[in-house]
């Protein structure tokens, strides 16, 4: 690893995120190591959202799907939730999953973010299943992705779906793989996406930024964890690279003609620097970027914390963007 020679000590947590964040760590590790993988996959299926609680006393309707997968590969599960008071096509905000590339189901706990904002504005939300490295490695995960997507753009008069009106989103490996999708959407001239919300994306196979730096050892995914993530999913081909833009989007060397991205990260997590770089690529290319980095968050703060004020905010923020990407649309 070639290490910034002008990092210094790292951010601080936010005041309101700092107590918290200690008693997560008092239950989890800051590093996940290839080990851990089992228990952590255990531990997000234990804590997957039902039926039930995805319908929200109704206001969903939950069904499930599995449609045509990569060429000489298995169907691809979809979870299609549809708002139940919303007539004629409806807007869909396509999710992936995190779970760091190697764990991680469609109703895992983050999903209730999508549906918050769904919720408040009519959307349907979609959400995929891909297969996981290590067992399924690049191009798996994201040629899953993508194969769902076009689905879901095919199939969009018949499901009741806006194909015009079509998000892309994700966290954490979800954001890189969105963005994967984003760009090979672009690339094989598929499905015209409204925007892609980034949310802490891991971008960047090369786990040497100042951020990632900063955060070796401390709060949630810190470098060794990306490390863990991202070898599993390319092996030997981790940070030379050599692997595809689309498993890697920075790697990309155009990033022009992408639809209206989203992009928020903490001030205090690994993925900060490679999520603000990122955005600032899609600017040079002329393209448009919404940029946050709350300042002392961790990553995924949103999700463990709530309440707090910089979680509201952000909630809020995301919200904000998707209204104006739908309305657009």
């Amino acid at each position: 690893m070639s290490v910034p020679v002008d990092v210094g000590p790292p951010p601080p947590f936010d005041p309101e995120l700092a107590g918290p964040l200690r008693e997560i760590l008092r239950r989890r590790p800051s590093s996940m190591t290839p080990d851990m993988i089992p228990a952590d996959r255990d531990r997000i299926r234990a804590g997957g959202l039902s039926d039930d609680a995805i319908s929200r006393g109704g206001a969903f309707r939950v069904s499930r799907h599995r449609v045509p997968g990569p060429a000489d590969a298995p169907p691809v599960p979809l979870l299609v939730c549809r708002p139940t008071t919303v007539a004629g096509p409806q807007p869909v905000v396509y999710t992936i999953h995190g779970g760091g590339m190697v764990a991680g189901t469609s109703n895992s706990v983050e999903l209730i973010g999508e549906l918050d904002r769904a919720q408040a504005l009519g959307a349907a939300v979609v959400s995929v299943d891909y297969r996981l490295a290590p067992e399924h490695p690049d191009p798996a995960p994201v040629e899953d992705c993508y194969a769902g997507l076009r689905w879901v753009a095919e199939h969009a008069g018949r499901e009741g779906f806006d194909a015009g009106r079509i998000v892309v989103s994700g966290a954490s490996a979800g954001g890189g793989l969105a963005a994967g999708v984003a760009l090979l959407a672009r690339d094989r001239g598929g499905p015209r996406l409204a925007g892609q919300m980034l949310l802490c994306p891991m971008v960047d196979d090369r786990c040497d930024s100042a951020s990632s730096v900063q955060f070796d050892g401390r709060g949630v995914w810190d470098r060794v964890s990306n490390l863990t993530g991202w070898t599993a999913l390319l092996g030997e081909r981790r940070g030379t690279g050599t692997a595809s833009c689309y498993a890697v989007p920075s790697l990309a060397t155009d990033l022009g003609g992408l639809p209206p991205a989203f992009v928020d990260v903490g001030s205090a997590e690994a993925l900060r620097d490679e999520g603000v770089s990122y955005a600032s690529r899609i600017w040079r290319a002329g393209g448009r970027a919404e940029l946050h980095v709350w300042s002392g968050a961790f990553h995924s703060f949103d999700e463990w914390v709530p309440e707090a004020e910089v979680s509201r905010a952000a909630r809020a923020a995301r919200l904000s963007w998707l209204r104006r990407t739908l309305d657009a649309g």
